[in-house]
């Protein structure tokens, strides 16, 4: 049997071979069934502490009468929904089942092998997996302060480069790229070059200069602008999002689309959340609060934290983070470890309700007694 996945391997395109699959944050229920605990809390996945709104909850469950049936395939009155929040057409937008959706549908159309795709260090780790299982190469930039170093991207840019990634706030960094210079950027770029700007966080943001680059549609029709309902709208759990873009690319990634990728629950639940704009403040003004009082209480452990503008802050352990993360498991506290972001000493936490984030600090504060001492600042 050992010998099968070789066999395997074999038979599949040669992009394939050198993936490392996309590893989500850990579940409570699995902690929870490896190590016999119980009430344990998961700040790993950037979820909404909050939940959806009661709108968006009330939608999915009428939607529940008829399971029996397809969805819309086309989601009319979710790309309607859509575009009337962006005052774009409904033939600019592509529903994605969850914003990789779309990510991975840029990648089917606009790349193949003989192009190249460019993205920042410590940038999203499905970039460099779309990319390579178009068959494209994946040039990755050198990171500036832990975010994107535009000049150096533009540098990588050549008659081979297909999509440009960017995620504007970045994951897992928090880092963020203020107006101008990206708009020079985009300004800068060929026009056989895609651009994808990733704002998964957007609704997070309170910064004067961050740009809303669905306003920039017009002026840049190699832009294509991805969103998600997972973050601010707390619809993780029903895969929805969506791109923007020039209506001639939306027709294109939706020639490869799949029927049907968005489920009539999740559809019926994101339309009901893009009016719900109370639940969304509330969720704001919550991380806004929570999330400084965690930064502070890491600067309290000696630590130094990423300057974070999204729902998520990203912490330097000073030491590997392996035996930190595996001690803090057992303490029932699941975070996310970002080495493979290239960052083999932080630690990604998510923003969760007041009484998590205070489970996550004493928790930490234990552990790093245990195992060493913190970095002073």
């Amino acid at each position: 049997m050992s010998e099968q996945p070789n066999r395997h391997l074999s038979k599949a395109a040669p992009q394939i071979a050198g993936l490392t699959p996309y590893v989500p944050g850990k579940p409570i229920t699995e902690l929870e069934r490896e190590l016999g605990i119980t009430g344990s809390v998961k700040l790993a996945s950037n979820e909404n502490p909050l939940g959806c709104g009661e709108a968006a909850r009330a939608a999915y469950a009428a939607a529940a009468a008829e399971l029996g049936r397809y969805p819309d395939g086309g989601g009319f009155a979710l790309r309607r929904a859509i575009a009337a929040h962006h005052g774009v057409e409904p033939e600019q937008v592509t529903i994605g089942n969850g914003s990789n959706d779309v990510l991975d549908l840029v990648a089917r159309v606009f790349l193949h092998p003989g192009l190249e795709s460019v993205f920042s260090e410590h940038a999203f780790a499905v970039y460099p997996i779309a990319t390579m299982a178009a068959g494209a190469l994946a040039r990755v930039a050198p990171a500036r302060d832990f975010g994107h170093d535009l000049e150096a991207m533009a540098a990588l840019v050549n008659e081979r480069t297909g999509v440009v990634w960017i995620a504007n706030p970045n994951n897992p960094t928090g880092t963020w790229i203020a107006a101008e210079p990206l708009r020079a950027f985009l300004s800068a770029l060929p026009e056989h070059c895609m651009v994808v700007v990733d704002e998964a966080y957007f609704e997070y943001v309170d910064e004067a200069d961050y740009p809303d680059t669905t306003g920039w549609l017009d002026d840049f029709p190699n832009l294509i602008v991805t969103r998600t309902f997972a973050k601010i709208h707390g619809l993780a759990s029903l895969r929805v999002g969506y791109g923007l873009s020039h209506a001639h690319a939306a027709e294109l990634m939706n020639r490869v689309r799949h029927p049907f990728n968005v489920n009539a629950p999740a559809q019926a639940a994101a339309v009901a959340a893009l009016g719900d704009r109370e639940h969304v403040e509330r969720s704001v003004a919550h991380n806004q609060q929570e999330r400084a009082r965690v930064m502070a209480g890491l600067d309290a452990l000696g630590l130094d934290s990423i300057p974070s503008v999204g729902n998520f802050v990203t912490v330097d352990l000073g030491q590997p983070v392996g035996p930190i993360d595996q001690a803090l498991l057992r303490e029932g506290v699941i975070c996310r470890p970002v080495a493979n972001y290239g960052l083999p000493t932080h630690l990604r936490i998510s923003i969760g309700l007041a009484e998590e984030n205070d489970r996550m600090l004493a928790a930490l504060a234990r552990v790093l007694g245990q195992t060493s001492t913190p970095r002073s600042g």
